[in-house]
């Protein structure tokens, strides 16, 4: 029996997303005209790491992304992850508990 490799295998929308991100880094990195060796070389990863964060691969550790951004000049972005989080705020929101005002007296 094949073993259940969740770090590996995604679900289809995550991995169009990891995609995006990739090509988008990968285009950060061509507008700044640097080659996939110094974006590594800045980053202190290898070639073949930078080459697989371009492609959106998921088994590549967030820390390697963030020091790919770092290298671009992007480590910024990070901030924006989870930044709006609407539907936990929502869910906090009906959550809250709505305070009784003492009836006045006469």
């Amino acid at each position: 029996m094949a073993k259940n490799t969740m770090g590996t295998k995604l679900p289809r929308k995550l991995e169009q997303k990891m995609a995006l991100m990739g090509e988008q880094i990968k285009l950060a990195r061509l507008r700044r005209n640097l080659s996939i060796a110094q974006v590594a070389e800045r980053a202190t990863c290898s070639p073949l790491t930078v080459t697989r964060i371009e492609k959106g691969s998921p088994t590549v550790s967030i820390g390697i992304y963030a020091r790919v951004l770092y290298a671009l000049q992007l480590d910024d972005d990070l901030l924006l992850i989870a930044k709006e989080d609407t539907l936990g705020r929502s869910l906090q929101d009906l959550n809250l508990k709505h305070r009784q005002r003492a009836s006045k007296k006469s």
